[in-house]
């Protein structure tokens, strides 16, 4: 299974505290191939919002275009127990009708 990690620009930060860090350790330990997304830090997150609901980071997009977001806590947790599958998704957004 292949996702995009979608995370902050500041990979250089390798702490536990980090929440981006945090979910990108997870996914490392259990061996899930991921892409790594760097969306902006400061300013709008127009796309993350569209997608989640929010401005928070991380969030795992699948291959269907399913989008998951928790806190990170909780991220890393299910990750490292190796259901990453069975997290809860919302579906890609729909294209608008003309």
């Amino acid at each position: 299974m292949a996702v995009k990690l979608h995370r902050c620009r500041n990979v250089w930060v390798k702490i536990g505290g980090h929440p981006c860090w945090k979910v990108q350790k997870a996914l490392d330990e259990q061996g899930v191939n991921y892409e790594v997304v760097k969306e902006k830090y400061f300013g709008p997150r127009d796309e993350t919002i569209r997608r989640t609901g929010q401005r928070r980071f991380p969030w795992v997009e699948f291959e269907d275009g399913s989008v998951y977001r928790e806190e990170s806590k909780d991220m890393a947790q299910r990750i490292s127990e190796g259901k990453l599958t069975e997290a809860p998704r919302s579906q890609p957004p729909t294209a608008s009708a003309a």
